[in-house]
């Protein structure tokens, strides 16, 4: 890869003078142009967080910001890899930029103390979380019978019954096995998908509206799928809010990243170039399909830092391997 120092573009013709032939990143590159440079937007607000997609993401931002309206925001969630802490450091050399550093309203440990631990994923969190409120038993009953037991916990009871449509996300059948698991393993623990909120969207949301930002800018790619990308049907919402939404390499595809790194020279942290992370975020976090991987790289690497999450999670990775298990068995 070649040592490629970037440069801010006085206007759209420079910006795009050295796209690769790709029309993805040419056509994405034009809308960051336009919109970045709207006179619409007087204040602007990036959200980095120093992995691989964020990297893309802020370079784009910042060649297009030509009067320099917009500020980069990092949430210290209280789980970070040293490497990411590392590595937002270079970039701000790199850009000549400084990151707003906003730690969490709860860290991550005290909101799992708190509220609960995280489990699969954000939606299976988010209902597990709605059914213990309720003191459900994880019955195995319809939803007719179980509304009447637990009358102000609708949206929850029709995940657990399936009642969503075939293919439906908020149904509990699109996790194999998981109902049938439950039923004969019913958690002990408190599961809640809060650790997210309070770590970084009520920070986010805070920030937002007391400076008085019109545009927020965040890096979520469509193909990467999960919670927040198919939240999402275009790269850009133009809301009656206080700010509009936009997601610069919404359409990215992993081929389209590849050849954005080798024309622009981007340079990743060492949790990607060094640990072989493919993936960064909250350090172990138990959403993470292939966590006992990233344990062991965490365990290599940070050891203090494994040891934190084996506390933190504990319980969630146990629940998680258990379910794990129980899927084999079922499959016989």
């Amino acid at each position: 890869m070649k040592n490629y120092i970037p440069q801010k573009a006085s206007s759209i013709e420079e910006l795009i003078k050295d796209c690769p032939k790709n029309q993805v990143i040419l056509d994405n590159l034009i809308r960051a142009w336009a919109i970045i440079n709207s006179p619409k937007y007087k204040k602007i607000l990036c959200s980095i967080s120093g992995g691989s997609d964020s990297d893309i993401m802020l370079d784009i931002v910042w060649r297009c910001d030509k009067d320099n309206k917009v500020d980069y925001v990092w949430f210290d969630t209280g789980l970070e890899y040293q490497a990411t802490k590392d590595h937002l450091e270079y970039l701000e050399r790199k850009y000549d930029i400084k990151f707003i550093r906003k730690k969490a309203i709860k860290p991550i440990p005290i909101a799992c103390k708190e509220h609960g631990k995280p489990f699969i994923s954000k939606n299976v969190s988010e209902f597990i979380q709605r059914l213990q409120r309720h003191n459900f038993q994880w019955e195995d009953e319809s939803f007719d019978v179980l509304i009447k037991k637990y009358p102000k916990c609708q949206s929850a009871l029709e995940w657990w019954c399936n009642t969503k449509g075939e293919n439906s996300q908020f149904n509990i059948k699109n996790k194999k096995w998981l109902k049938e698991f439950m039923i004969k393993n019913p958690p002990v623990f408190k599961i809640s998908n809060k650790c997210c909120t309070y770590a970084k969207k009520k920070v986010a949301n805070k920030i937002l509206k007391e400076n008085k930002y019109d545009l927020n800018i965040i890096g979520v790619r469509k193909s990467e799928g999960g919670a927040r990308a198919t939240a999402y049907k275009n790269c850009f919402d133009d809301t009656d809010g206080d700010y509009d939404n936009y997601r610069p390499i919404f359409w990215y595809r992993d081929q389209d990243k590849i050849d954005y790194e080798n024309t622009y020279g981007i340079i990743h942290s060492n949790c990607y170039t060094e640990y072989g992370l493919k993936r960064t975020g909250c350090v172990g976090c138990p959403y993470g399909r292939n966590f006992e991987d990233e344990l062991e790289v965490v365990k290599q690497y940070e050891p203090k830092l494994y040891k934190a999450v084996c506390n933190i999670f504990k319980d969630s990775y146990e629940y998680t391997r258990q379910y794990k298990e129980f899927i084999e068995n079922m499959k016989g």
